[in-house]
């Protein structure tokens, strides 16, 4: 059965966000850039929320920017081409190889696992993440955890009321001091 994992990078305090909304302290050093396109290649369809989707909406027509690096272009040859699923209740069309979800991320999920493929069903954005946490979905935890206090925002982890025990799988620190943390759910 395919793996839904949920990575996003994070501040220390536990933010995907900080509290105006700005990202702008998660820009990957080309380690980390590296990491995260190795990692691409490991997954079979991507869930997106609304923000991400609009935020990586770059990346449809980035192989056209003059100055993108080699990097650049091979993350962009890879997610151009992946099955993305867009939560959504204010789009009503999305670009590339997105499709708007025909329901919660439960039944999408289910559908998922139920059909033929390959790679993992990765899940981007803290409240898509948070349904399927709440609902026991996700099977693993990576975070890429930046050297940065935010002091609020948007919470990597859901908040819910009950327990979840993780088993570390792996761990990795990179020049930028950037730290990647992967835990599976202990089941």
């Amino acid at each position: 059965m395919r793996s839904v994992t949920y990575s996003m990078s994070v501040s220390l305090d536990g933010y995907i966000v900080g509290p105006d909304g700005g990202f702008d302290w998660t820009v990957p050093g080309e380690d980390v850039f590296r990491f995260w396109i190795d990692e691409i290649r490991d997954v079979g369809v991507h869930l997106l929320g609304r923000r991400l989707y609009e935020t990586m909406l770059y990346w449809e027509t980035a192989d056209q920017d003059a100055s993108l690096d080699d990097a650049g272009l091979e993350w962009a040859a890879l997610w151009n081409p992946l099955p993305k699923v867009v939560f959504s209740t204010t789009l009503s069309t999305v670009q590339g190889q997105a499709r708007l979800a025909s329901g919660g991320v439960a039944e999408e999920i289910e559908r998922l696992r139920a059909e033929p493929g390959e790679g993992d069903i990765a899940i981007g954005g803290a409240t898509l993440a948070a349904e399927a946490a709440g609902a026991g979905l996700i099977d693993e935890y990576r975070a890429m955890v930046y050297p940065v206090l935010l002091g609020g925002g948007i919470p990597f982890f859901p908040r819910h009321e009950r327990r979840v025990d993780l088993e570390l799988v792996e761990t990795r620190t990179f020049s930028s001091s950037v730290v990647y943390l992967r835990h599976r759910v202990a089941r």
